[in-house]
């Protein structure tokens, strides 16, 4: 089964990929190597919800947004690769989230991310990872996503 397979038997749809909204491009291609910009948790091209967590929003509200952000650096993949079965490897993630000072659960609000990463690739879709906590994200979003991967 491909990856996009995978993707719609979860039932989601791979949307098209995120506009950049500054002086960067979405993904780029090095070698055997594809890095994805940060990826925001947009929905039909508008942020999906807003806020810290910790404040305005819960770790499982977090983990949902941060399984968006995944989504949409998965896209970003598949627009540089043009398939998603030349994904070797997810190698890396790193997740960024906005929290309160006294908000210590980024891990938690990461496995969003993760866990779709696995259940669209399989094993090769888990990686090594960062969870930071941040002041805040660009548009006031609660989490930011962004990946690295092994490609043919």
């Amino acid at each position: 089964m491909t990856p996009e397979q995978r993707i719609e038997e979860l039932g989601l749809t791979l949307p098209p990929p995120v506009a950049p909204v500054g002086s960067y491009v979405a993904a780029v291609r090095t070698g055997d190597l594809v890095y994805t910009s940060g990826q925001v948790p947009m929905l039909e091209g508008k942020l999906h919800q807003t806020g810290k967590l910790g404040v305005d929003l819960g770790v499982d509200e977090g983990r949902a947004q941060a399984r968006i952000c995944a989504l949409n650096a998965v896209a970003a993949l598949k627009a540089e690769l043009g398939e998603l079965s030349r994904v070797r490897r997810i190698v890396k993630v790193v997740a960024f989230v906005a929290s309160a000072p006294d908000f210590t659960e980024q891990a938690q609000v990461a496995n969003g991310a993760s866990d779709l990463l696995a259940e669209v690739f399989g094993e090769q879709g888990k990686h090594a990872r960062s969870a930071v906590g941040m002041a805040v994200l660009p548009l006031d979003a609660p989490v930011e996503v962004e990946l690295i991967a092994e490609v043919a």
